[in-house]
């Protein structure tokens, strides 16, 4: 992942901070599978890039996720068992998204999940909690303050500007250069 890729050739001085940004903030009417699987013919232009990740057209009989809440509360649960849990659950749920084409928004594709990454079973309750919800929608509605309109939305920390969507790894890298370098001039 690009992202993950710019935060190791800038160690020390990048440091991610996923943040929940929802796409389908409310649980609505059944989506159209095969509309869907229209709408992922466009994951080929991501796909062909050199350094992409896994990218498949929906083939799949899962139905797309319902909304976006479920994912981000099983990914911010597994943030509550540390930092590697997180990264590890965020992989995961990109994965059976994006490539295995499950929906992962579904109770139980998210247990089976947890259950292969091997967390402790209760800690997946607390994607129910409440105060996990609040995070998510405060989250949200930060991301969309700040002008966010689709994922990924990228901000550094000094920088009010927010990059919104997929982009080459230059493009990051002149990003973070130039930041880092107005913020050690005292710019920002």
């Amino acid at each position: 992942m690009r992202l993950r890729r710019i935060e190791e050739e800038f160690t020390g001085q990048v440091e991610l901070s996923w943040r929940s940004f929802l796409l389908r903030p409310e649980p609505g009417r059944k989506r159209d599978l095969e509309k869907f699987r229209a709408y992922t013919k466009s994951w080929r232009r991501p796909a062909a890039e050199a350094d992409a990740g896994e990218f498949n057209e929906w083939s799949t009989d899962a139905g797309p996720p319902s909304h976006s809440v479920p994912p981000h509360g099983f990914a911010k649960a597994a943030a509550r068992l540390g930092e590697d849990a997180f990264r590890r659950a965020h992989e995961a749920l990109m994965r059976a998204y994006f490539r295995d084409n499950l929906d992962i928004s579904d109770d139980a594709t998210q247990r089976a999940l947890w259950q292969e990454l091997e967390l402790p079973a209760e800690g997946l309750a607390a994607r129910d909690d409440p105060a996990i919800l609040a995070e998510i929608l405060a989250e949200h509605r930060e991301a969309l303050d700040r002008g966010a309109t689709g994922v990924p939305a990228i901000r550094l920390e000094g920088n009010d500007a927010v990059i919104v969507g997929a982009h080459p790894m230059e493009l990051y890298r002149r990003w973070v250069t130039r930041t880092l370098a107005r913020s050690e001039a005292g710019e920002i």
